[in-house]
């Protein structure tokens, strides 16, 4: 499933290519694409024709392009969502078509330049949305928008996105915030990271990697976890967040891509996920997949070790 990383790639290209692009036709080849839209098709592209796409912003794993308005209008934002396996392609209207294309958004750029903005979806668990948004509950921007220019919907979020915590590459990440849920948790710190309530963005791939960094088993109960450990596992979090953005994300197999269709190479620089059998780069210990909540959690048992403590002060 795309992760923090790769919708932050994804967001990068959009908002480079499509800020102040215009939307000039919209085509819905499969209306399971907009099941979160509750107007049905013809109000999405309704809705959506001739409005202006003023930036493309992202919080964890929920990116949006905020539309343009006028005077008296809701602030209206074009939700997306992966899923495990959406792609956003930016392509020439002379590109071959992807037999998997949902829906296509035509638009012309601010430089005048013809694209379509193909949504490609294997397994049609990601989705498109035209939705309202909201003011954001701490009154500070609703998302990363890579911009500093001023709008008026920077304190906004969308309603599909407004129960979701912010993401530790958030500029206005409360991470005393999260420290304290961690403390209030007795579920094991994995699962708790992987809470897009508590903190946003992180999967299986990088909660593997993060815990695997600082030397956290994945079924420590958080509440037990010390305030100095959870520090450095928020760093290590951070730390892989940030470089696989870098990297432009982590591919496996065709279902993740950027907007050009191109893979990303952060599977380079794994230590755990995926590397079952292997030796630890760390001790030479055979790295270990768990079978856990229907998928698997990659660790080292030699340096990772389930330790029985009281709950952390």
């Amino acid at each position: 499933m795309p992760e923090l990383p790769e919708v932050e790639t994804v967001r990068a290209g959009l908002a480079e290519s499509l800020t102040q692009a215009k939307v000039t036709d919209v085509l819905v080849h499969d209306a399971r694409s907009l099941r979160r839209h509750n107007a049905g098709s013809k109000d999405f592209i309704s809705t959506l024709t001739g409005k202006t796409i003023e930036a493309a912003v992202r919080r964890g794993k929920f990116l949006w392009l905020p539309l343009g308005r006028k005077r008296g209008e809701p602030q209206l934002a074009l939700m997306g969502h992966l899923g495990m396996s959406g792609q956003i392609l930016l392509r020439s209207p002379d590109f071959e078509a992807e037999k998997l294309n949902r829906v296509t958004i035509k638009v012309k750029t601010a430089e005048r330049e013809k694209l379509e903005l193909r949504f490609v979806d294997q397994r049609i668990f990601g989705s498109l949305a035209i939705d309202v948004m909201e003011e954001t509950q701490d009154g500070l921007p609703g998302g990363f928008a890579g911009t500093k220019d001023e709008y008026d919907w920077l304190n906004l979020i969308p309603s599909q996105a407004k129960h979701i915590a912010r993401d530790p590459l958030d500029p206005s990440f409360d991470l005393d915030w999260v420290l304290k849920k961690f403390k209030s948790k007795d579920s094991g710190i994995k699962r708790v990271l992987l809470d897009q309530q508590v903190v946003s963005g992180i999967g299986n791939i990088y909660a593997d990697e993060s815990l695997w960094r600082a030397r956290v088993h994945y079924d420590q109960p958080a509440a037990t976890i010390s305030t100095k450990k959870a520090l450095a596992l928020m760093a290590e979090v951070t730390e892989v967040l940030a470089a696989a953005v870098e990297a432009g994300g982590t591919s496996f197999d065709e279902q993740y891509k950027n907007i050009n269709g191109e893979s990303g190479y952060f599977s380079v620089s794994l230590n755990a996920y995926g590397m079952t059998g292997l030796p630890c780069n760390r001790c030479g210990r055979a790295i270990r997949r768990d079978a856990w909540m229907n998928r698997g959690s990659h660790f080292c048992p030699n340096c990772q070790k389930l330790r029985v403590s009281n709950r952390a002060k």
